[in-house]
């Protein structure tokens, strides 16, 4: 039984790997559920890589640090231009759509974040992908806002309405990303949802927050080979359920 419940979990796990939704991966095999933490989407509908680092951070338990328990974390899919909200045991507290920088790419310039908005060319106004941990904080107008990178001027914060050319309120509204590239950088996402879920989510906590990479393959940008790792391992047990299965 316990060669069954590890292969079956192999075959759930690959089946993650490679593309499947949670419910079609876990389908593979019932039994290999309790072998098997994968972060609950619901019904929202989410990318590939969205779904691959979510449920690795929840596998893995990447959303630990030190001696804490699971935190929040949170995953942005800038190519979807979306945000998902997450508890620490990796249920889906709630996801939007977001405003990012309009610079296409993965890293910030050194020391943007002490350099005057004026000076930054919009090329250069890019949200910087990778792993932070991010607390709520007051930006320099005292509003309270999430920083991933202090230093950096890295924030995710209630969409800037300030410029009505600009439009931000529209853009986030229409179905499709292709018109979410407008901010300096930093998350610009729903007020209420940044109210009703955000702020709930890190209060009192800090939390991690993946931004994912647009100009990287996320498995490479990501540790999250450990559980590809595993995913090997756990199928090279497939020919033992097989043979146990022939001796029954």
């Amino acid at each position: 039984m316990l060669t069954t419940m590890r292969a079956g979990a192999a075959c759930a796990l690959f089946g993650l790997l490679a593309g499947f939704t949670p419910q079609q991966a876990s389908a593979a095999d019932d039994e290999a559920a309790p072998l098997l933490r994968m972060a609950t989407f619901e019904h929202e509908r989410a990318s590939h890589d969205a779904r691959y680092v979510a449920n690795w951070v929840v596998h893995s338990a990447d959303n630990r640090t030190g001696h804490d328990h699971g935190l929040p974390f949170v995953i942005i899919d800038k190519k979807d231009a979306r945000v998902y909200v997450f508890d620490g045991n990796g249920r889906l507290r709630g996801a939007a759509p977001a405003l990012l920088g309009m610079g296409i790419g993965d890293t910030a310039l050194p020391g943007i974040g002490a350099r005057e908005l004026s000076n930054i060319a919009p090329k250069d106004r890019i949200t910087q992908a990778g792993r932070f941990v991010a607390s709520l904080g007051p930006d320099t107008h005292g509003e309270q806002v999430l920083w991933l990178d202090y230093e950096g001027g890295l924030a995710m914060h209630r969409v800037v309405t300030a410029n009505p050319k600009e439009r931000r309120l529209q853009r986030l509204a229409t179905p499709t990303p292709l018109d979410n590239r407008i901010s300096w950088g930093c998350i610009n996402i729903p007020a209420k949802f940044f109210e009703n879920v955000v702020l709930t989510s890190f209060h009192e906590t800090k939390g991690i927050v993946y931004v994912l990479p647009e100009t990287k393959p996320v498995n490479k940008f990501f540790a999250s080979h450990d559980i590809e790792e595993q995913a090997r391992k756990l199928l090279a047990l497939q020919p033992e359920r097989d043979q146990g299965a022939d001796g029954n």
